[in-house]
């Protein structure tokens, strides 16, 4: 459960990063308050799995997971370029998290 925990908290991560672009520098409210409610749920779910998991491991995985997360969406929402370095820095920033998840058990 505390796995689950730390993904949900890369998601929040990863929305508050896409979503913060529409706030234009937190002048829009609806965007702003989104915004903001990604990032307190993010940091809130982080500190519930650094309960069980040992924090580096649960900071790195939950960056991981919010720069691969961000990276993709901004290629596939944002029309960032999808270059073969950025795609080989993708798939090493997962087998990262991998290996952290399977060296913490």
């Amino acid at each position: 459960m505390t796995w689950i925990i730390l993904s949900l908290a890369g998601l929040c991560e990863v929305a508050w990063a896409i979503s913060i672009k529409s706030t234009m520098g937190f002048t829009r409210l609806w965007p702003s308050l989104f915004t903001i409610t990604a990032m307190a749920a993010s940091m809130y779910l982080l500190s519930l799995a650094m309960r069980v998991i040992p924090v580096g491991t649960a900071y790195a995985v939950w960056t991981g997971i919010g720069a691969v997360g961000t990276a993709i969406l901004g290629i596939i929402m944002l029309g960032e370029s999808a270059n073969i370095g950025r795609v080989i820095g993708i798939f090493m920033i997962v087998a990262g998290i991998i290996v952290l998840k399977i060296s913490t058990e």
